[in-house]
C-alpha cells in the first residue's frame, strides 16, 4: 500500500484530486450541529456525476469501506488523536488515501 494525504485545511472546499489513477472532485463540508462536524461528498470530475455524499469524516475506520464495490482502488482513512474540528482539520487530522497496490 501506498498513502497520499488529502491537502486539506480547516475551511469548507472543493478540489479536485487524483487518486488511485482516477480524478474525483471533493467537497468538505462542516455541519455545525450536535453530531455535525467535518463530512466529504466525491464526485467523478470527468461526467461530474456524484459518488458518494455526506461522509462523516470520523477516525479509526476505512471511510470507504462499505463502497468497496464502487473500486476506488484504496481506502479513505482519518489521522490523528483528536476527532476532526474547525481547528485542527489538516493540521494534526489528516486524511489519507491508501491505495491497495
Amino acid at each position: 500500500m501506498a498513502d497520499y494525504l488529502v491537502p486539506l485545511t480547516p475551511e469548507p472546499q472543493r478540489f479536485s484530486i487524483a487518486l488511485a489513477g482516477k480524478t474525483y472532485t471533493l467537497v468538505v463540508r462542516w455541519f455545525a450541529a450536535p453530531e455535525g462536524g467535518w463530512h466529504v461528498d466525491m464526485e467523478d470530475t470527468a461526467t461530474g456525476t456524484p459518488l458518494l455524499a455526506g461522509i462523516p469524516l470520523v477516525a479509526g475506520c476505512n471511510l470507504l469501506e462499505q463502497y468497496a464495490h464502487m473500486e476506488f482502488g484504496g481506502e479513505l482513512w482519518v489521522t490523528g488523536d483528536l476527532p476532526p474540528s474547525l481547528e485542527n482539520l489538516g493540521s494534526g487530522v489528516d486524511v489519507v488515501f491508501s491505495t491497495y497496490a
